[in-house]
């Protein structure tokens, strides 16, 4: 592997750093997460870091039942974690717009947006 990739940056990370390693250490406590894509991928990922750290996660996703089959694994291996699921299609205005009524109504804050 060449030298460049394997050395860690001024953060003390690198690219094979984990979202584990990274927040080590960091509470998310009272922090409010929309992740969108959280049914799969790098968006499970980040939902389930931003849970183990204690935020409130919002999963905001077009698949519910695969948000829903996350949602439960994030809860079986942090639990207690505030997790939920919400529809939301990017591509559709009207999706976007429901989405934004329906997490203003919860009156919650959002502190992190992904």
């Amino acid at each position: 592997m060449p030298w460049i990739f394997s050395r860690k940056g001024a953060s003390g990370f690198s690219w094979a750093s984990t979202a584990d390693q990274v927040t080590a250490g960091i509470s998310a406590a009272g922090l409010t997460a929309i992740v969108t894509g959280a049914s799969s991928g790098i968006g499970a990922e980040t939902a389930r870091v931003l849970a183990a750290r204690g935020a409130h996660v919002v999963m905001a996703v077009r698949n519910l039942a695969a948000a829903e089959t996350v949602r439960q694994a994030v809860l079986a291996e942090t639990p207690g974690a505030s997790v939920e699921v919400m529809e939301l299609d990017l591509s559709s205005l009207a999706s976007v717009r429901k989405f934004a009524a329906d997490f203003a109504a919860r009156g919650l804050p959002l502190n992190i947006l992904m």
